[in-house]
């Protein structure tokens, strides 16, 4: 399984943002265990947070000027807000950069952690820190879809409901794209409306 993984994300060419305007950069860790039954490790935001507070969220943030690279921005967020050594990361490579609503492109870099490490959450920024194992989201198991109209396009995304969590927004977008990289049978459109859609 995670020779697989590394195999596909290794090779995958993530899609290009087509756009003249220039963001500002953040970049994002989606952490994968290094185990049987590979999981995913994922945040909740702090309520009190100005951006996506109480939200769910994979460590990351905005690029500091003095940042070589987006992989190192998303190490050093991911150090800084659950005290994942960068050490203990091997970052595979990048998915597909996204365009956040509040006007930042995010790009997301997956990466192979520990099974067993110890976070140390940063209070101020991060309420939690649990994993979801990848089997979960193979299947679609989505509570509901968002309809948005984003670059002349609608986009389906899929909100997951996973114990007292809620998986939405752009998290579940990235999501998405490495499910679809890595199970052939997992198919899920961003782009169709599924079968029970119902546009409210």
């Amino acid at each position: 399984m995670l020779d697989e993984l590394l195999h596909r994300v290794s090779n995958h060419t993530p899609r290009t943002l087509e756009t003249d305007r220039r963001f500002p950069e953040a970049a994002v860790l989606m952490p994968i265990t290094r185990s049987d039954e590979p999981e995913l490790l994922l945040t909740l935001r702090a309520s009190g947070l100005s951006t996506h507070g109480g939200e769910v969220a994979f460590p990351g943030g905005r690029r500091d000027p003095e940042d070589p690279d987006l992989i190192f921005t998303a190490l050093r967020e991911a150090e800084e807000e659950i005290g994942l050594p960068p050490g203990l990361v091997e970052v595979i490579g990048p998915l597909s950069p996204l365009i956040s609503l509040h006007g930042i492109k995010v790009t997301p870099y997956v990466g192979l952690i520990p099974d067993f490490v110890e976070y140390q959450a940063n209070d101020a920024e991060i309420a939690a820190v649990f994993s979801v194992p990848l089997e979960f989201f193979r299947k679609d198991p989505r509570e509901h879809t968002h309809r948005i109209d984003y670059q002349g396009r609608s986009w389906y995304v899929p909100s997951y409901r996973y114990g007292e969590y809620k998986i939405w927004g752009l998290t579940a977008i990235m999501i998405v794209e490495l499910i679809n990289l890595l199970y052939d049978d997992a198919k899920i459109s961003l782009h169709q409306p599924p079968k029970s859609f119902i546009n409210i």
